[in-house]
């Protein structure tokens, strides 16, 4: 493909905001080199429960619609009104460093290791993700041989700087020779695009619009929900192409940065997510309780957050791992 006349020059990193309430105190970085955006809670406190999801979903589980909500519930039922839920911590890395870091025993972010086991307590009680990375889970003894579904997403969508410079209105546009484009690096999600890309415009341009992919950037983590956007904000790509719900969320809190364009015909190209128990928890009771409450409220707030409306056989419908 031809060179984009055009000169690309990288602009300022984008400033993520922090999905946690802060601390009052309590020193806080919000930098860029000392901010750890993926794991979440306080460590070296006993957690009260410990989540490890796909971190595409973040927007709504780390809301005040689920674990913000989550304790003033417990403490309104019997049963679970004793369980102290001042330290849910979540891990929003991508499903496959978390594999990755179950297996190990650990993850490194910067200078600072996670011991990732069950004498540390970082270790989790629940994991949320797709069918393949919770099958890889059962086969090592992690999780139970059936998880739950619980949110359909819309598909892909096209991510753009603000004012469209290139003026991309459509999956076509982004074969204009020299157009640079954003992409997971592999995944459900990469597969839905590659899938999209093929039905929308044929095998022979999807090859064009794959060859046109940016790979790797200078810092970039392997972390689809942080590198993509960023890619497109610092001018690495002039588009990024991935789930919906995640471009929307990112027009919607960086309305400076971003807008986002539709694919037409790329709904068919979605996933589902579901959430699996732990073998032996570490924290039954906390697991029991967030289980309880996440099914009573997930159908309701996740559409709230561009995800699709499920019905009554995909909300909840078992997924068999074996």
């Amino acid at each position: 493909m031809a060179q984009n006349p055009i000169t690309h020059s990288p602009s300022e990193p984008l400033v993520w905001p922090a999905l946690t309430k802060p601390q009052s105190g309590i020193r806080s970085f919000a930098g860029h080199t000392d901010t750890v955006l993926d794991v979440i809670g306080r460590i070296g406190a006993p957690p009260s429960v410990v989540i490890f999801t796909e971190g595409n979903h973040l927007m709504v589980l780390l809301s005040d619609d689920i674990i913000g909500a989550f304790p003033s519930w417990a403490k309104s039922q019997p049963e679970y009104a004793d369980l102290n839920l001042d330290n849910i911590v979540v891990s929003t890395l991508p499903q496959p460093i978390l594999i990755e870091a179950i297996r190990a025993g650990g993850i490194a972010l910067g200078n600072l290791t996670f011991e990732v086991s069950r004498p540390s307590g970082f270790y989790p009680d629940i994991f949320m993700g797709y069918p393949e990375p919770l099958r890889q889970l059962h086969q090592r003894g992690v999780v139970e041989p059936q998880a739950r579904f619980f949110c359909k997403n819309r598909g892909v969508m096209l991510l753009v700087r603000k004012g469209n410079p290139l003026g991309i209105r459509g999956l076509s546009d982004v074969l204009r020779a020299g157009t640079r484009i954003a992409l997971p690096d592999a995944g459900d999600v990469r597969a839905a695009c590659r899938a999209a890309a093929e039905a929308l415009l044929g095998k022979p341009s999807a090859d064009v619009l794959f060859a046109a992919e940016v790979q790797s950037f200078p810092g970039r983590l392997g972390i689809m929900h942080r590198d993509l956007p960023e890619m497109v904000a610092r001018n690495y790509a002039d588009v990024a192409f991935t789930w919906y719900h995640l471009v929307s969320y990112w027009a919607r809190i960086f309305p400076n940065h971003f807008e986002a364009v539709a694919v037409p015909g790329a709904e068919p190209f979605f996933t589902q997510i579901a959430l699996a128990r732990a073998v032996d928890p570490p924290r039954p009771r906390a697991l029991e309780a967030f289980d309880e409450f996440f099914f009573s409220r997930a159908r309701d707030v996740y559409p709230r957050y561009d995800f699709v409306p499920m019905n009554d056989d995909e909300f909840g419908r078992s997924l068999v791992l074996d």
